[in-house]
């Protein structure tokens, strides 16, 4: 199997053991999941699906966010506890998953399970000298860390814009480059606080999913991943801190899954322009919102619109009147191993189909129930 690797900029052979360990960044749950966030997951079950199919176990560890600002945001202005909203947004992801037809996950951890892993992680950040208190906070200084900017490729002036457009607070006077993060903050009035040695407050972002994934699947991932977004300031970050913290590499390899856009702009909470999975489930089969998904090479942005899903739903009855059988299996692993081209896989099933072929097995491999009655 060959993939595109971020911080290696390239497509290479993807060579795990027989154990892979992987770590999908979750959801924030302060609304309902949309389809941008079915295409990160929907990518890695089929990767799970040919990794197993290769005789793999795999362990995907997805973590929840449920300590972060808009969390905090949608409780306030609502006027409910953050940890009840979370419950039921949590609630609505892990249904529409399942529907679906995602595996289940090796573990789904919650940020507020690791206050203890968390504390204990700024600890050794502190310790190896990579970090530094000021007004009340604890920061990562990446003036210290020579590899900061190797996971993405980023020069100074790119990190800066997406950091200060994805939460990064650069202009925070307490800071000694406004590039450094923060590992732990004061928590405002209305928001959750833990007692920590460098005074009551809560984690930053980035430091939560270093710690579940050290707590969770060791020192080393195979492979890390989540949408495009993420990668600056978020995996950068987690990059950073975790090699200080432990000496060791933190992730193998990074695979990022590109955004789906909706009016020629990226599908997004904050700016509302969303197409939402429960939605699609509603007046959908599972198996054509997957295709949908599918029909669109996970390393490139596309954009949704409303011939998709006529399109998706013709093509699940062509495969499921084909019926049973291993027609174009060959192919579509081959595809999948092709870094996971599965438009190239999608169009070997359609052939396979038209010339009387079943292809129950190709379509499987793919979690769609191919031969299945509508």
């Amino acid at each position: 199997m060959r993939l595109y690797d971020t911080a290696r900029r390239s497509v290479v052979a993807f060579e795990p053991d027989e154990l892979v360990t992987m770590y999908t960044c979750g959801i924030t749950p302060y609304d309902a999941a949309h389809l941008g966030h079915a295409a990160v997951y929907v990518t890695y079950d089929v990767l799970q699906r040919r990794l197993r199919d290769l005789g793999h176990r795999t362990q995907c560890v997805r973590n929840i966010t449920d300590i972060d600002d808009p969390l905090f945001a949608k409780a306030r202005d609502l006027g409910v506890h953050y940890l009840d909203l979370a419950a039921e947004e949590i609630k609505r992801f892990d249904e529409a998953m399942e529907a679906l037809g995602l595996l289940p996950a090796f573990s789904e951890p919650r940020a507020t399970s690791a206050i203890a892993d968390i504390l204990g992680f700024i600890g050794m950040v502190l310790d190896s000298g990579h970090a530094y208190q000021a007004g009340g906070s604890v920061y990562f200084s990446v003036a210290s860390f020579p590899g900061f900017g190797s996971v993405s490729g980023y020069d100074r002036q790119q990190m800066l814009a997406f950091a200060a457009e994805r939460g990064g607070n650069v202009d925070d006077p307490h800071k000694r480059n406004p590039l450094d993060f923060v590992l732990w903050q004061p928590s405002a009035p209305d928001e959750p606080a833990w007692e920590s040695l460098w005074g009551p407050g809560r984690p930053g972002w980035h430091i939560e999913c270093s710690a579940l994934a050290l707590r969770e699947l060791g020192t080393t991932i195979d492979l890390h991943g989540g949408g495009t977004d993420l990668i600056f300031p978020h995996h950068e970050c987690e990059a950073a801190q975790s090699e200080t913290a432990t000496g060791s590499p933190f992730v193998r390899h990074w695979m990022h899954v590109a955004m789906v856009g909706l009016g020629g702009t990226k599908m997004s909470k904050s700016l509302g322009n969303l197409v939402f999975v429960h939605d699609l489930l509603e007046a959908w089969d599972p198996g054509a919102v997957r295709l949908a998904i599918l029909a669109h090479h996970y390393r490139f942005d596309w954009e949704w619109d409303d011939t998709l899903m006529p399109r998706a739903a013709q093509r699940l009855d062509r495969w499921r009147v084909a019926g049973e059988g291993a027609g174009a299996l060959a192919e579509v692993r081959a595809a999948l191993d092709d870094d996971l081209d599965t438009p190239t896989a999608l169009a070997a099933i359609d052939q396979a189909a038209a010339a009387g072929l079943g292809v129950s097995e190709a379509a499987a491999l793919l979690g769609v129930p191919g031969a299945a009655t509508a």
